[in-house]
């Protein structure tokens, strides 16, 4: 897998060249977001899966700001990923993004992919305009609904442009029902599959990590904002043995900058810095699981209250509570009907309040009482995985209407 920033000229044309040589028979996937695509695990999981299935697989995406920047997919010899450099807010952004359009039109022309996968809003101009001048056939995944109120000129543009490649896209991807039932009512879009953010079969049956000593390591992992990482885990650690330490792995995103550093200076007042440990981005899914293996429980906490569609409806969207179920952690979660249906009443996870320390602390408290029965509730959750949550299942839907869509052209070729 090739990671660079492509412009059109100079001796950059001969890597061009040489993913257009791809034999005709050959079946190609084009794979394009407007933002660092090994930001989202499922795009890495269903690529690997075609991949795997004899795909050639191209992603067109960009840089992104901060820690985000940092994740890469894991190598496969028929993943192929380039990438423009990110670009800030502003005028040249609008230029950057013209030129994305044209970079990602000038290659589908160039590549002729059988199928096209745009995964994000940013996206969908793009999308539209290639699906419209080549007939290349769609998959839209809308991994974050965005908001229609109080959109700016060019949003309007973009939700305008998802509505027509909604309709126009053989099959739209939604990670949760109740999103996929709202998309279906705001573009008309037919063809939809709802398919979970879970993780590959094979992350839940690697061995578990080697724990430090006595430690009993909570874990937080995702873009560190506070309704996700409130400061009340804080005080909690304030109320719980000093070997209950808390491990946290992200970046921070563009409405919470300087967040980390506020719950690091709130650590030294409360004198549990030294039980903290902030790692940053983790680049590749392999590295990041690997330590929450090392873990012991992990935090998976929602706004009870979430005005925004994607907080609202997160059951099955959420990559956490999978990824920690995969590696054989407890899950701390919110209270909330959804989550505890899901993952409480099973026996995956406890529920607590994330707005008080005193039932984190509770929550905590009682598994550290009860290592064997956390212990199990963390492997039934990782027997799961491995049975029933995994993406291979999740995405097999999506397989199936692949192999339909490539059936019935054969027969009309046939005829």
């Amino acid at each position: 897998m090739a990671e660079e920033t492509i412009s059109l000229k100079g001796n950059e044309w001969s890597s061009f060249a040489n993913l257009k040589s791809v034999s005709r028979k050959t079946r190609k996937i084009l794979y394009i977001q407007y933002t660092n695509p090994a930001a989202f695990p499922p795009l890495e999981h269903s690529s690997q899966i075609l991949a795997n299935d004899g795909w050639s697989v191209l992603f067109l995406g960009i840089g992104a700001m901060g820690g985000a920047d940092a994740l890469r997919f894991a190598q496969h010899e028929r993943v192929d990923v380039r990438q423009m450099a990110f670009c800030k807010r502003g005028l040249m952004q609008k230029l950057h993004y013209v030129r994305f359009t044209l970079w990602t039109l000038a290659w589908a022309i160039w590549w002729r992919p059988e199928w096209l996968y745009a995964s994000d809003l940013l996206s969908c101009p793009a999308a539209r305009l290639i699906n419209l001048l080549l007939g290349v056939k769609v998959i839209y995944h809308e991994h974050d609904s965005p908001e229609a109120t109080g959109a700016t000129f060019f949003m309007r543009i973009c939700l305008s442009a998802r509505k027509q490649l909604a309709r126009h896209s053989q099959i739209c991807i939604l990670p949760n029902e109740q999103r996929a039932s709202i998309f279906a009512e705001q573009t008309g879009a037919e063809n939809m599959l709802c398919v979970w953010n879970c993780p590959a079969r094979a992350e839940a049956e690697m061995s578990g990590g080697d724990h430090e000593n006595e430690a009993f390591w909570v874990l937080y992992h995702g873009s560190i904002v506070p309704p996700r990482l409130p400061e009340t885990v804080l005080f909690a650690l304030t109320m719980l043995p000093e070997r209950v330490k808390l491990r946290v792995i992200g970046y921070e995103t563009v409405g919470h900058l300087g967040y980390v550093e506020e719950l690091r200076e709130m650590a030294m007042k409360l004198g549990i810095a030294n039980r903290m440990e902030f790692l940053g981005s983790i680049p590749t899914r392999g590295e990041l699981l690997e330590l929450c293996r090392k873990s012991d429980v992990g935090l998976a906490f929602m706004p009870e209250n979430g005005g925004d569609i994607n907080l609202r409806y997160m059951a099955g969207a959420s990559n956490k509570p999978f990824d920690y179920l995969a590696s054989g952690l407890t899950l701390l979660v919110t209270d909330l009907p959804e989550w505890r249906k899901m993952f409480v009443e099973p026996g995956y996870a406890l529920a607590c309040d994330p707005k008080s320390a005193e039932s984190i602390a509770s929550a905590l408290r009682w598994l550290i009482d009860h290592p064997e029965q956390a212990r199990q509730m963390g492997e039934l959750g990782r027997e799961k995985i491995i049975a029933e949550w995994h993406y291979e299942k999740a995405f097999s839907p999506v397989i199936k209407r692949l192999s339909t869509h490539s059936f019935q052209e054969s027969s009309n070729g046939a005829d």
